[in-house]
């Protein structure tokens, strides 16, 4: 498990290191946000061809086919949505504030930065691979795949109707409140608590109830920082109407609106 852990690692800093030089080039440190779903991908690739454990050879299809699906997903449609935009308004800011010294100083605050936090997520994918656990697939697992299933569908669909949504200029300026988002303003990152709630259960049917600091990292991370704590700091003075939604809609969970 050390092995496959220092592997990965060296894996995700290298990828990491790769779209910092592209950044560089395209002058976009974005490039980083649509590698997220994909770098777990390329660990679960890489243990699972490596050091997977023939004890456990069906928990680690499991765990890699969600994690192959939800990655794979989420890149793409962050591909979709932001090409041809420019770089995201968050790294605009670093970029002004830290002026020419940008170039490097992005290196280790957006990219390897979220470099380790992708590894560190990324813990029960490496651990239910590498654990040589003659447990068959059992209750723990199939909870695990459905919790993770319940928000592929929140993300996914969330994420389809705010699209939708944006696409109609009729809705230029106005609050989505519709569909999924009547219920939570932010569904696609209720979605990924689920998906890693989800992935982490399979992991404690495999013995490794250990990961737990992995869904426990993104679930603050959705919270407090990258998630619903930073995109509604400015999202007030941007959007009129959204302080009505704010007060009649939950900001995570779902639930009725009041």
């Amino acid at each position: 498990m050390i092995l496959a852990m220092q592997q990965s690692l060296v894996v995700v800093v290298t990828a990491m290191g790769f779209l910092w030089l592209i950044s560089l080039i395209r002058r976009d440190a974005s490039v980083a946000d649509l590698f997220w779903g994909s770098g777990f991908v390329l660990v679960a690739g890489t243990v699972f061809a490596s050091h997977a454990a023939a004890q456990s050879i069906w928990r680690c299809w499991l765990i890699g086919s969600l994690t192959l699906i939800w990655g794979l997903r989420l890149s793409t449609h962050l591909i979709r949505r932001n090409w041809g935009h420019g770089e995201d308004r968050r790294y605009q800011a670093m970029r002004n504030h830290h002026g020419p010294r940008f170039w490097w100083v992005s290196l280790f605050t957006v990219f390897l930065l979220q470099g380790v936090l992708l590894w560190l997520v990324s813990m029960p994918i490496v651990a239910t691979m590498t654990q040589a656990s003659t447990r068959p697939l059992g209750v723990w697992d199939g909870l695990g795949s459905l919790v993770w299933s319940f928000g592929l569908f929140f993300e996914a669909v969330g994420d389809y109707q705010l699209d939708r949504f944006l696409k109609a200029p009729e809705n230029a300026g106005r609050v989505m409140d519709r569909g999924l988002w009547r219920y939570t303003r932010h569904p696609n990152y209720f979605g990924d608590f689920c998906i890693w709630w989800g992935i982490y259960l399979i992991a404690v049917g495999g013995g490794v109830a250990w990961t737990i600091f992995s869904p426990l990292v993104m679930t603050f991370l959705l919270l407090k920082v990258s998630g619903v704590g930073l995109l509604e700091q400015t999202i007030v003075s941007r959007r009129p109407g959204y302080a009505d939604y704010q007060a009649r809609t939950s900001a995570f969970f779902p639930r009725r609106p009041r």
